[in-house]
């Protein structure tokens, strides 16, 4: 299906341009969000009686976007978790999640704002693009951890995971015992080679 779109849309084109797409984006996303019309002579007609009215409308929500953006970009949120050992989380941290810690930090941001290509599935500092407008995007810091302790390691750019593997490695090197003595098996198994050789 062709249509004009009505906005900037990432990855389709920008205000005015007419682009084809699948139907089922068009009828399902497109259409009733406002962000394009259907590509024939009368809408055409429309979108060029209205075209300054939306590149102004479209400025005004981007400088809006441009302000806001500056007290987001950078922000670190921290998600306390519960994870196994290895770092594995029981669930996982959605958009939903970003989402919360955001506003509740006092930021004014929606689900269908944060672009988050994975759910994320174990603690560690991640990055998110946040688009506050189509041409307006920042990144937000997101802490995953077990623990407010463990969350201001990680920030501080240890990584926790190797911390703790370490530890255990180290009580391990502490009660091998590098004089003990090689295990008899080997020597077992050499022995008939030998007599073969000598006989």
């Amino acid at each position: 299906m062709e249509v004009i779109l009505l906005e900037r849309v990432e990855k389709l084109g920008h205000i005015g341009d007419v682009v084809r797409v699948k139907d089922g984006f068009a009828r399902n996303f497109l259409l009733p969000n406002k962000k394009a019309l259907r590509s024939n002579e009368a809408n055409r007609k429309v979108f060029e009686a209205n075209k300054e009215r939306l590149v102004a409308e479209n400025a005004a929500k981007r400088a809006d976007a441009e302000k806001e953006s500056k007290g987001l970009d950078g922000v670190s949120v921290t998600l306390i978790r519960q994870a196994s050992n290895t770092g594995q989380l029981y669930g996982s941290v959605a958009v939903r999640d970003v989402v919360e810690a955001l506003n509740a930090d006092g930021h004014k941001v929606n689900k269908a704002q944060v672009v988050l290509d994975k759910p994320i599935k174990a603690i560690g500092l991640y990055e998110v693009r946040v688009a506050l407008h189509a041409e307006v995007a920042v990144t937000v810091k997101v802490n995953v951890a077990r623990s407010p302790e463990e969350a201001e390691m990680q920030a501080q750019g240890v990584n926790v995971m190797e911390a703790m593997f370490e530890k255990d490695e180290a009580g391990f090197t502490e009660d091998y015992d590098p004089n003990a003595e090689p295990g008899a098996s080997a020597e077992v198994r050499d022995e008939p080679a030998q007599d073969e050789a000598q006989g």
